[in-house]
């Protein structure tokens, strides 16, 4: 890391900030709502530096297959290393477990609806679509869910950014599609939702609806400023999710659910695995709770971690050591 790219650095978290982002519409919407916090808050000038990454290159071959979420990252990882960009925003469920050393989270935002969203053209909820159809996702975690509701669904693999996805249902190629609910309502198209999942019966991934703001850790000026934004019942409920997927060795080649919500003081989270290779193969489930205090210090951000880790460790005593194996390395 250069001694320039930490002046310049150190200087824009004063003034004037640079966001990287990918430069699909929903990416750019994210960026742009972090640039209009970040000027309402604290009158900072923010610019957008639109970058494309391997995860958006590569569409014929699913994610499992290639790398994993981190390919939606890497780019915008390397211009805060170099200094070119000062902050990356992230779909959260779009980031790996673990950083790479030198980059943090500096903060996660209130969460949007977490939940996913059926699209469909002809059918108003899975329980109407007919025997044997066609519905579009190369989500692992949504297709053991899927055949865990509709054994007889014929699940074909989806790739590319929202708009692709919309695009070619209305080609005709998909009886539905299953998309983030998050992402449609950002960008206005929630009447493209015809039903919205119960999160029970489709437990959401870790970090769905959420965003968060990776930056270098020793751009200390920014965090403490970015930290300020922090929601905090949703930075609570993030770490308890991430942290059983990181349990559990947690990446795209894993069929693995895990979201947490509050009721009262209590955090619940609710998690599920399935089998990659066996999707058909029954669901494992678990629920945790526990009185956590809502705040964001280090010590309840810890309690969170540790309530993921509890899920994750019953995860693996219903027989998830058998689950993990058939995953795709």
């Amino acid at each position: 890391m250069t001694h320039s790219s930490s002046q310049v650095l150190a200087a824009a978290a004063l003034d004037r900030l640079l966001i990287a982002t990918r430069e699909s519409r929903l990416a750019l919407w994210q960026a742009e709502h972090v640039r209009d916090l970040l000027a309402a808050r604290f009158g900072l000038a923010v610019d957008l530096l639109g970058m494309t990454t391997r995860g958006d290159q590569i569409l014929d071959r699913a994610l499992s297959k290639v790398g994993g979420k981190g390919l939606f990252v890497k780019e915008l990882e390397v211009a805060l290393e170099e200094g070119r960009a000062h902050l990356a925003v992230h779909s959260l469920k779009d980031v790996p477990m673990e950083l790479p050393e030198g980059f943090v989270l500096a903060t996660v935002l209130e969460r949007e609806d977490p939940r996913d969203a059926l699209v469909s053209n002809h059918f108003e909820s899975v329980a109407a679509l007919p025997q044997g159809a066609v519905v579009g996702t190369s989500s692992l975690r949504r297709i053991v869910q899927l055949l865990s509701l509709r054994p007889d669904l014929r699940i074909e693999p989806l790739r590319g950014n929202l708009d692709t996805r919309l695009r070619k249902l209305d080609d005709g190629g998909f009886d539905a599609i299953v998309l983030a609910a998050a992402g449609l309502k950002r960008l206005g198209l929630a009447t493209r939702i015809r039903a919205t999942f119960d999160e029970a019966a489709m437990i959401p991934a870790a970090g769905q609806g959420a965003l968060g703001i990776e930056v270098r850790s020793d751009a200390t000026t920014l965090r403490d400023q970015l930290g300020q934004l922090t929601h905090v019942p949703t930075w609570l409920a993030v770490h308890a999710e991430r942290a059983v997927s990181r349990a559990l060795g947690g990446s795209c080649s894993m069929p693995l659910a895990a979201h947490a919500v509050w009721h009262g003081d209590q955090l619940v989270v609710d998690a599920a695995l399935g089998d990659a290779e066996q999707p058909d193969r029954p669901l494992l489930r678990t629920r945790v709770s526990a009185a956590i205090a809502l705040s964001g210090d280090p010590a309840s951000t810890s309690s969170a971690t540790a309530l993921g880790e509890r899920a994750a460790a019953q995860l693996r005593a219903l027989g998830a050591e058998g689950y993990l194996t058939a995953a795709p390395v």
